[in-house]
């Protein structure tokens, strides 16, 4: 398995070039991205982001031709990525 992930510059998505075997991530098929507090962020910020670890698929393992081991390894990496708590970048 070859992979890479790029974070983007608000911490929130992934940049182009993020892949898994040559295939461009789309990270909804690794995390569920949410912020945990909304209540105490700023207009167009997050309070606390988070990213968690949602179960595999077959569909998921074969888009990006990896096993579970594989699939478990690259979802923690890219929930670490998308995962920042507070932030009001956006604002």
């Amino acid at each position: 398995m070859t992979y890479e992930i790029i974070p983007g510059n608000a911490f929130c998505y992934l940049r182009d070039g993020s892949h898994i075997n040559d295939v461009p991530i789309d990270y909804e098929d690794f995390v569920n991205k949410y912020d945990h507090d909304r209540g105490s962020a700023e207009p167009y910020g997050c309070g606390d982001m988070r990213a968690d670890v949602i179960p595999s698929t077959p569909e998921v393992l074969k888009k990006y031709g990896i096993t579970e081991e594989e699939y478990q390894l690259v979802a923690f990496e890219i929930a670490e990525a998308l995962h920042f708590g507070r932030c009001g970048w956006c604002v």
